[in-house]
């Protein structure tokens, strides 16, 4: 403030001065200034030295007539930053207000469980449950993705369920130490094992043979999830070619991504095999026959909705008295209802 005051001040003064005065102190003024400029090409400015270059700017057409020390581009840049410092004080208690905890939450779960959906869509959605927030906001607090969006193994397994079938091999030692390998082919609908077999020499055709006798005689499914194991070799794959089925590998060293023929070999594990000495390939293979009726027939699913494979009557309590059956050499029982 000081310093425009002086400078009005000098202003009124020069008004009284005599032209040759004036001129006079026009041409040292100039002197001083080229000196200035020569020994500092670029002065340092204050913010009050902006602020009177902007405010001239504002009031006197041929303001950039007689400006040397900076640009007049860099003056209307001054003034076009001013303008935004001034909104964003003006508007630092009164701007958009941020959406709550919640919602933002809610976008993200979106985001994750939906990785084909954008902000419009993901925008709808809110929309439709009352929560009014714009497009914009939505895609602010969006997910950044780096690769293309895709569909989660979960989601391809139960969009393809009805036409998809898994098949893997375990091994079981024998009383003699010797190694017994077990392939099972399981229907990921109703997780029903449609084939089980066991073989001490597995091989591709053995292996192919055994595709052949689960699907052949039925309506084969479209596809077929295995892992890169070596013994699918390329008789397996034109086996299955010639079936109309499609090969679907997994990762390497994914087992997680065929759960449900891992989860039904941990279920013959801990429900069978873990409890009996296997005497030889005779003996697993009519062990592995009474718990593959005992699977489909008997044995509840949670996933299922508490049913087997192969769908189970109710009995109701008119029908008569509840009876034991033994299944799977007595490891298991079965209870229906029978007349007396």
């Amino acid at each position: 403030m000081w310093k425009w005051l002086k400078v009005v001040l000098g202003t009124v003064r020069s008004s009284a001065r005599s032209r040759r005065d004036l001129a006079l102190e026009n041409l040292a003024l100039r002197q001083q200034l080229a000196t200035l400029k020569s020994r500092c090409p670029r002065p340092p400015l204050s913010d009050s030295d902006r602020l009177f270059w902007v405010v001239l700017s504002q009031l006197w057409p041929g303001w950039a007539s007689v400006l040397h020390i900076v640009q007049p581009n860099t003056v209307v840049r001054w003034h076009r930053q001013g303008f935004r410092y001034y909104w964003r004080w003006k508007s630092r208690r009164h701007g958009r207000p941020r959406i709550d905890q919640e919602t933002r939450q809610l976008v993200r779960k979106m985001c994750l469980a939906n990785p084909l959906w954008g902000a419009p869509r993901i925008h709808g959605e809110l929309l439709k449950l009352g929560i009014e927030v714009s497009q914009a906001t939505v895609s602010r607090y969006m997910l950044r993705r780096h690769s293309p969006p895709s569909q989660n193994w979960r989601a391809f397994l139960r969009n393809h369920s009805k036409e998809l079938i898994s098949l893997d091999f375990f091994t079981v030692p024998m009383a003699n130490f010797k190694i017994l390998f077990v392939l099972v082919i399981l229907s990921n609908d109703r997780r029903r094992i449609l084939h089980v077999n066991a073989t001490d020499h597995p091989s591709a055709t053995w292996t192919a043979q055994q595709l052949v006798e689960a699907c052949g005689m039925g309506e084969c499914p479209k596809y077929l999830l295995r892992d890169h194991d070596a013994i699918y070799g390329r008789k397996f794959s034109q086996r299955a070619q010639s079936l109309g089925i499609q090969e679907v590998l997994t990762a390497y060293r994914s087992p997680w991504q065929n759960p449900y023929a891992e989860r039904v070999i941990g279920s013959i594990r801990r429900e069978c095999l873990d409890h009996v000495i296997v005497l030889g390939l005779r003996h697993l293979k009519r062990i592995l026959d009474r718990y593959l009726e005992y699977y489909n027939g008997v044995r509840t699913h949670l996933s299922l909705h508490k049913d087997s494979p192969d769908r189970r009557p109710v009995h109701l309590p008119s029908r008569g008295r509840i009876i034991e059956i033994k299944k799977v050499g007595g490891l298991h029982h079965q209870y229906i209802r029978e007349a007396a």
